[in-house]
């Protein structure tokens, strides 16, 4: 006879079992510091690559071949569009295929990773992490003006292959590590790039919502941590609790959210001082004349306002900023509203004779706009507010009016040594309470169990199609595991600790690190696949086989662009408003188109990124919502992403742009040859060659070129 189990019998397993989990969860692998693991070896020749003799041995185990090497057209294709998001020209393809010396993979790479469009590429990589775009979001989705120099700055560092551990203490804290470099300024950008309700009617919960959405977003990005979920409660599945949650949050505490923020070098500030000074000088008198007609009724009216304010309200903003306690500054961030004084409400309390006089002097000085300087540039960013840095509360059940018990700054209780809560080490600047910087320190140190193996994994997903862990944001004990622990970690202490007997190596560099992995065999295998192989290794988990990957929206409506001819090449500036993007839904202001139509034909990283506006060519192709850090972008197979390559405009005009190219640059079966080449990096075979002629013997060379692009081959990777 079966037992009914009691209801204290149930409670105690129930216990038991939450121990059990709790153990295991504190002992997972990712939060101990990863240690650099033997080579394996192999059967039959070693791999000179260690990444082939790890991935071999797991092969070996399992009794599986790898692939075959991949054809040379199809190597020198991926490589490039992996690398720079571009095609390679026919020319660059029979340079590769023509290279018999040993070197010829090893210098295709190196050119690659030279490009200036290498950073374009791995930029919007780390782009999507951010959750960049060039607007607000919420329901007026404002312009942000500034942000674009942020999608620079990520650009010019990955370029640069500039040191990963210094690219993170930028973003999280260039103010307090390099506060006169104007880079690292602009990099901290990179925590208010979230969704902000600009129209909030409580400024403190507006607050309070990117101060979350900037201590998300770096634990995710950063650390590959779910760090979100202990915000309301302890976290469910991970040893994080809501504790660790708000001491992290801690850290970011003290800092003004600026949109403003001077980011220009000493010539620049030099050149525009003296500009300033003509100008001034040459408009003192107007000024001077319109400030005594509106001076007094300015004043006035802002005394009214403020009157109307509480005591402690007035007290504030009479407050000099540099000494306001932090109620203070949240109490006037809450009222400024209240008390700004509008021109037009200055221009209504004139009297007849002064509206009259003020007009003929603000005619006279804008006869002097042409010699006005043009505004330093400023950034959005981060910088640490004056006075005491204000206190941070536990939020029970994540709510604002219901405030726990009071938390310092500190790391995750269970990355640390030992588990034990230790208090952060803050080292206080000049300028700023150091926080952000020791927390910065912490993620970029060679000893934190998380930060190498999350980029590693983040680079080796980019280039195999999934990474070694396949949650590449989620490293926790709810992740997927890791396929190759020991690759992981091997790659992870050669980013920070590189096997340094060539010399000459850095640590931190992604562009070493890029070059590993393409070197290895098992970047350069086919994408082919035995029976015995897909029977043994279904999910090519043990990667026996290089990945057959659709590219991302934006690289086939660069590709079309290139192809076609038609690619503008300029680097920087402001996001590019296409025609047909410059209005939005709901409340939204409409932007500016871009003047200059050369400027359309810019690489899609460059395009003005709109939260509720999205481009729907890029759309069809897995655009991600930059409202959240997106890790991996979807590879979805739709109706419309077919309908997008048949009929869209960008398809249209780059098919009749391709067709007047290879009219002037071949002739007769040339054409079809040249065709093949610039869309697919291959020529033609018999049969594509016989049933091509007999299609364009009834149709222009511009459909062909559009049957092209919608080829498979066109918008996958072999």
């Amino acid at each position: 006879m079966r037992t009914v189990p009691t209801s204290r019998s149930v409670f105690v397993l129930s216990v038991t079992l939450l121990c059990a989990t709790t153990a295991r969860a504190d002992d997972h692998w990712a939060w101990k510091p990863p240690v650099r693991p033997k080579v394996p070896t192999v059967r039959g020749e070693q791999p000179a690559n260690p990444i082939d003799a790890f991935i071999r041995a797991k092969l070996d185990a399992a009794g599986v071949k790898p692939a075959a090497p991949a054809g040379r057209e199809h190597l020198i294709r991926r490589v490039t569009f992996d690398l720079i998001g571009l095609p390679p020209t026919p020319e660059e393809v029979d340079a590769f295929v023509r290279d018999t010396s040993a070197d010829a993979w090893a210098k295709v790479i190196d050119r690659l990773l030279a490009s200036p469009h290498y950073g374009e590429r791995w930029g919007r990589h780390w782009l999507d992490l951010a959750r960049y775009a060039d607007s607000n979001g919420y329901e007026f989705d404002e312009p942000r003006p500034e942000a674009w120099r942020y999608r620079d700055y990520v650009i010019r560092s990955f370029n640069a292959d500039k040191p990963y551990d210094r690219f993170i203490k930028e973003q999280i804290a260039g103010d307090e590590f390099a506060p006169a470099d104007p880079d690292a300024l602009t990099a901290t950008g990179f925590n208010l790039l979230g969704p902000d309700m600009t129209d909030s009617a409580d400024p403190v919960r507006r607050r309070l919502n990117t101060m979350i959405d900037m201590t998300d977003t770096t634990a995710l990005a950063f650390l590959g941590l779910t760090l979100t979920c202990a915000r309301c409660h302890d976290h469910k599945f991970e040893p994080l609790s809501q504790d660790d949650y708000f001491r992290f949050q801690a850290f970011f505490a003290p800092a003004a959210f600026r949109t403003d923020l001077p980011v220009s070098t000493p010539a620049e500030r030099k050149a525009h001082a003296e500009a300033q000074a003509r100008y001034l000088e040459l408009t003192r008198e107007a000024r001077e004349t319109i400030e005594t007609i509106e001076g007094p009724h300015r004043t006035r009216l802002s005394e009214e306002k403020l009157a109307k304010l509480s005591a402690d309200a007035q007290a504030a903003h009479r407050t000099a900023p540099e000494k306001r306690t932090g109620g203070q500054i949240e109490l006037v961030a809450e009222t400024a509203a209240k008390v700004r004084v509008a021109d037009a409400e200055v221009t209504k309390a004139l009297g007849k004779d002064e509206q009259t006089k003020l007009a003929e002097w603000k005619a006279k000085l804008k006869a002097f706009d042409g010699q006005k300087p043009r505004p330093l540039p400023v950034a959005m960013g981060l910088t640490d507010r004056p006075g005491p840095p204000p206190k941070t509360h536990l939020l029970e059940r994540g709510e604002l009016n219901h405030r726990g018990a009071e938390v310092q700054p500190g790391y995750p209780v269970t990355l640390m040594p030992g588990g034990q809560a230790e208090p952060a080490k803050i080292a206080e600047q000049k300028t700023s309470t150091g926080r952000r910087l020791a927390l910065a320190n912490w993620v970029a140190s060679a000893d934190n169990p998380l930060t190498a193996r999350v980029i590693v994994n983040r680079l080796w997903q980019h280039h195999f199609g999934r990474g070694i862990v396949r949650t590449s944001s989620d490293f926790g004990t709810r992740g997927s595991g890791a396929s190759h622990p020991e690759l992981l970690d091997w790659l992870a202490t050669e980013l920070v600790n590189p096997d340094r007997k060539g010399g000459g190596v850095e640590p931190w560099s992604l562009k070493r690190m890029h070059r590993l992995m393409l070197l290895s065999d098992t970047y350069q295998q086919s994408t082919e696949v035995s029976q015995e192989t897909r029977k043994a290794d279904p999910d090519n988990e043990l990667f026996s086989r290089m990945n057959r990957l659709r590219l991302e929206g934006e690289v086939v409506r660069d590709t079309l662009l290139a192809v076609s001819g038609r690619l503008n090449p300029a680097a920087g500036g402001p996001g590019v408003v296409l025609p047909d993007r410059t209005a939005a839904s709901g409340g939204a202001k409409a932007v500016a188109v871009t003047a200059d139509a050369k400027e359309h034909t810019r690489r899609s990283v460059y395009l003005f990124s709109r939260r509720n506006l999205r481009d729907p060519f890029l759309e069809a192709f897995d655009l991600p919502d930059s409202n959240l850090s997106c890790p991996k972008r979807e590879r979805s197979t739709t109706a419309p992403q077919a309908l997008a390559l048949l009929n869209s405009d960008d398809t249209m005009t780059a098919a009749k742009a391709l067709a007047e190219r290879l009219e002037k640059e071949a002739a007769g079966d040339g054409r079809i040859e040249r065709a093949y080449r610039l869309t697919l990096g291959r020529g033609p075979t018999a049969k594509e060659l016989g049933r091509t002629k007999t299609f364009l013997a009834d149709a222009p060379l511009s459909e062909l070129c559009r049957a092209l692009f919608n080829l498979n081959e066109f918008v996958y990777l072999d």
